[in-house]
């Protein structure tokens, strides 16, 4: 890993906070935007989705914002707004929208730290917990697992967006992998919130309960992975 003079905690605090307030402030904006329309149309989601094209490119400019920005301050999830891309745009728009943010906010992501190194990554993650993930500096094995990592749902995808920049992995198979592998995670979350939309309800709960069941097999399987990794050592 590259290292750089590590930031202090309260210029840590200082970027998050900065990060945070960005993210609440366009949350806010899409609020002001569609906050009451939202409400009087609560009943008629194709009414609310009416008004939503009628606003042109500023709605989805806006939402793919706050998917930018949640990308690069990694400590906000990313599920609900793919939930509610879902809902407010319909299944396609919806994923290609989240699609689209969450790959340019993971290619910035990656150049912040290729030019910074572990001092952009440390600013959201500790070292320790960066370097729970060594086993990826297996170079002839690196793209699978990446590819693994994000195609699997459940894992930490914003820790691993951080590292993925610490490792000799070329920007072009990281812009591939990062578009298509975590197309599964994205999609099961915008359908489910189209489910919402449409007022399909049981199939909505069938669709994020099925979500759950595979992102706590994930969970257990990177955690495997990371415990093995760290016994061979």
């Amino acid at each position: 890993m590259r290292r750089h003079k590590p930031l202090s905690n309260a210029q840590k605090r200082w970027i998050v906070g900065i990060g945070i307030f960005l993210f609440l402030f366009l949350s806010a904006l899409v609020c002001w935007f569609a906050g009451r329309p939202l409400i009087r149309f609560a009943n008629e989601p194709d009414r609310f989705r009416a008004w939503v094209d009628q606003q042109g490119i500023r709605a989805p400019g806006l939402f793919m914002g706050m998917v930018i920005l949640q990308i690069i301050v990694a400590v906000i999830p990313g599920e609900p707004l793919e939930i509610a891309a879902g809902y407010a745009f319909g299944a396609l728009e919806g994923t290609l929208l989240c699609v689209l943010g969450a790959f340019l906010g993971r290619l910035l992501v990656f150049l912040l730290v290729r030019r910074f190194g572990t001092m952009a990554a440390e600013v959201f993650f500790p070292l320790e917990k960066l370097q729970s993930l060594r086993f990826l500096q297996n170079e002839r094995k690196l793209s699978f697992w990446v590819f693994f990592l994000f195609f699997l749902p459940g894992t930490p995808k914003d820790v691993l967006s951080y590292f993925v920049g610490l490792t000799k992995l070329p920007l072009r198979t990281w812009m591939c992998i990062s578009l298509i592998a975590p197309l599964p995670s994205i999609v099961t979350s915008t359908i489910g919130g189209n489910a919402l939309g449409v007022g399909n309800y049981l199939f909505a709960v069938i669709v994020f309960a099925g979500t759950l069941v595979i992102s706590v097999t994930g969970i257990a399987v990177y955690r495997g992975i990371c415990r093995k990794s760290r016994r061979t050592e």
